[in-house]
């Protein structure tokens, strides 16, 4: 996901460093989790709705934000692109503090039509992930503040999986 200059000037605003956690990676303003798991059914645009249905699983890997002694970590996505959302757990310096909780809203009216990439892939990039209203009530407390507002663009996603 190419993380957007306002997510990531909110996060210096606040003073929160981002990271990753497991197998996930942060390069280039880019944050990217292997996908573990899911099937996803994808129909031409107009003929289904959604036309983009199933589950996609990021298993041990993840997203973390620290400011001083604070770390949350946001782990083992659960994405469901017929339902728009992104799940997962969250983590307060290593204490559950959330468990299956929606953490991401996501914005398919601007996925790009499916395209094919090497190695029998299908790539699906477009999508708006958007703070929910959970996770910023959440980060909110968690940091004292209150400036972490529901529906803040954190990135554009690309999806690339596997076909065969």
């Amino acid at each position: 996901m190419k993380l957007d200059p306002g997510f990531t000037g909110a996060l210096t605003t606040l003073g929160l460093t981002p990271g990753v956690v497991g197998s996930a990676t942060l390069a280039d303003g880019s944050i990217s989790f292997p996908i573990t798991g899911g099937n996803v059914k994808y129909w031409t645009p107009g003929t289904v709705d959604p036309y983009v249905q199933g589950k996609i699983l990021h298993d041990g890997s993840g997203l973390s934000l620290a400011a001083g002694a604070t770390t949350v970590e946001l782990t083992n996505f659960d994405i469901d692109p017929g339902a728009s959302i992104l799940k997962g757990d969250v983590l307060v310096n290593g204490a559950p503090a959330a468990s299956d909780a929606v953490l991401f809203d996501l914005n398919g009216r601007t996925l790009k039509p499916l395209q094919t990439g090497p190695n029998d892939t299908a790539i699906l990039q477009g999508t708006e992930v958007k703070i929910s209203s959970d996770a910023a009530a959440l980060l909110n407390k968690t940091f004292n503040t209150d400036a972490v507002t529901p529906g803040l663009l954190v990135g554009i996603a690309t999806i690339t999986i596997a076909t065969k």
